[in-house]
Formats: structure tokens, sequence, C-alpha cells
């Protein structure tokens, strides 16, 4: 499996266009034959196309440089030279592209099949018959190809999913999302387990199915880099509903909702008004669950939905999945409203 690779650093060079040609008639029986030399080809494109088979940037990490072909020159009997390919290059749906040196947004590619010219080839030269005058009728010049347009670029993935599963490290989303889903992250009882995004497919019914996203742990600090916190942060800004899972069994699961809520605050207030859900997780480990009433209530007077599961014993799940598909339903209605 490739490894998972979120952001690179490239550069492009698209084609150069071809040199127009210098050429005069040669035939029989014509011994001053007028210009003949036809133009450059243009140089090929550099493009990116979104495929939904990609999920990774993995492709440009160890290859940096790309160049689409150069125009071929123009030729004689007013032949034009051929273009140059264009360059493709395939990256994951919901890639932004930025120039490296201006930090600007050239696109945000965000359906399958989308495309972007990120580099242009440069025109084909004219060839000397372009040239030709009545007062000048032996031009011996062409001009030259244009050279291809070149720069950097960042390129930015930020997974696209229903669901971005948030919480503090070892809250049990990994777990949750292999009892939900076929995907099957690795799994530990220690911090950072998940060191890269896993996305799974739940299925309620046959025409009801979302994708959820597990994401690395947050931790305090996070919006400002610590741990894996940037990282982290940049994928929650696609999904459509949160589901913050805490650990019911810690010493202090409100302070852990707490803290989850003050880094996304901290990073980009807009995530706090995302539909969100929350779930006490683990509680097969509390014998008495109603110490967790105050949590909730609490939680839920900020108005999220509370539920109380189990990821290992399944316990509550199916009522978690059906909420979570009301508050992704809801969302379409209100932006279908807009």
């Amino acid at each position: 499996m490739a490894r998972f690779v979120d952001r690179v650093k490239i550069h492009v060079k698209a084609g150069d266009g071809g040199h127009g040609c210098v050429s005069f008639r040669r035939e029989k029986y014509v011994p001053r034959g007028g210009p003949d030399g036809g133009d450059g080809g243009d140089g090929g494109d550099v493009i990116l196309v979104a495929d939904s088979q990609l999920h990774t940037l993995y492709d440009f990490y160890h290859r940096v440089h790309f160049r689409a072909e150069n125009g071929r020159p123009g030729m004689g009997k007013k032949m034009t030279g051929r273009d140059g390919e264009d360059l493709i290059l395939r990256v994951p749906v919901g890639t932004v592209v930025r120039d490296a040196e201006t930090g600007e947004i050239l696109g945000d590619l965000v359906q399958p099949g989308q495309r972007l010219v990120v580099a242009r080839g440069g025109k084909g030269g004219r060839g000397n018959a372009r040239f030709a005058t009545p007062t000048n009728q032996a031009p011996r010049y062409a001009e030259p190809g244009k050279p291809g347009e070149e720069r950097w670029l960042v390129l930015e993935l930020k997974l696209i999913a229903d669901v971005g599963l948030v919480g503090l490290p070892n809250a049990g989303k990994s777990t949750l999302l292999s009892r939900i889903s076929a995907a099957r992250p690795k799994i530990a009882d220690y911090p950072f387990t998940t060191l890269q995004p896993n996305l799974g497919v739940v299925s309620l019914s046959d025409e009801r199915t979302f994708v959820v996203a597990d994401l690395p742990g947050l931790i305090e600090g996070a919006h400002q880099g610590v741990g894996l916190g940037l990282e982290f942060l940049r994928h929650v800004e696609r999904t459509r509903v949160l589901l913050q899972l805490v650990d019911a069994a810690s010493p202090d699961p409100l302070h852990d909702f707490e803290v989850v809520e003050r880094e996304m605050a901290h990073y980009q207030p807009e995530l706090l008004r995302k539909p969100r859900a929350v779930a006490l997780n683990k509680i097969d480990l509390i014998p008495e669950r109603a110490v967790l009433n105050p949590v909730r209530e609490k939680i839920e007077a900020r108005g999220h939905p509370v539920y109380l599961i189990s990821a290992a014993t399944g316990e509550g799940i199916r009522e978690l999945l059906e909420g979570l598909w009301r508050l992704i339903t809801l969302g379409e209605v209100r932006s279908g409203d807009e």
C-alpha cells in the first residue's frame, strides 16, 4: 500500500514552442522559389486531473520535476511542426493547488475528472513564409518558439468525506471505523496509532451509504503544529459532519471534549459551525453509567446530540449511525435551500 502523503512541492515546465523554419521552394524550372518555411508546433501544457481512484500524493514524493513535450520545429513546403503532447498529472480528488512563490490558490480539484492547466505551452514560432511581403519577397528569418510556462507548485490534499471522526488520541476512533465499515486501520492501546487518515464506507442500506474518515488524534496545541496538529486539522475542513469521540472512561470526559473544541476554534472557527454529534465511547468499561449524565447534559446544552456507545462491543452503534445519517441529510437540505 502506498504511503499516505498529503502535501508536496513540485516544479512543472510546459513545453517550448517549436522554431519557425527558414526555407525556400526548390523545384525544377523554378530558379527563385519563394519562401515556404512552416510554423513551429505549440508546446504541450501541464494539466492536473482529479482522479477518484487516488487517495494520496505519494506519486510526487520522490519525483519533483515534471515537463511537457516541446513543439516540433516547422519544415519546408509550409509544413507546421507537430504540437508537443500535454503532460497529464493525476491527483486525488480534494487536492488544492497553490503557487509556491505567491501562495495564490490556482485551483481546488473537488470533482472527479476536473482539470486544471497549471503551465501553458509556448506558442510555435512563425516560419519565413509568414513574413513575405511585396517589398520583401525572400525573407531569410523566422520566429523562435516561445518558452513554455514554468512554476513551483504546492499540492495539498484535503480529504473529502461525509463524516470526520475527531477526538483525542486513544478515544477509539480506529476501533469504531473498523466496527462500522470494512476499513481495517491499525488499532492499539496507545496514542497516535493513527498516523494517517483512513477512509471507510458505512452502509445503512442499499440506498443509504456515507464515507467516514478516521483522522489522527488531536492534542492541546495542535493548531500551532504540536503533535500531528496541522496535518490533522487540514482534513477536518472538507468533512460535512463531525463526529467527536470522547473516552467516557477517562478521568475527565468533559475536559477532553473541550480540548478538541478549543483546538478547532483556534485553527478555524467555522469548523464549530459544522453539524456535529458527540459519542461517549467505551461505556462497557463503566459499571454505573449514571455518572455520565452530567457530562451528557452539558454537551447537549451546546446543541450537539450525544450517544452512548461501545465501539468494542457494538452497543449503541446503530442509533449513532442513524443519527449521523440525519445530520448528513439535514445538511444537504440546508445547502439546497441556500
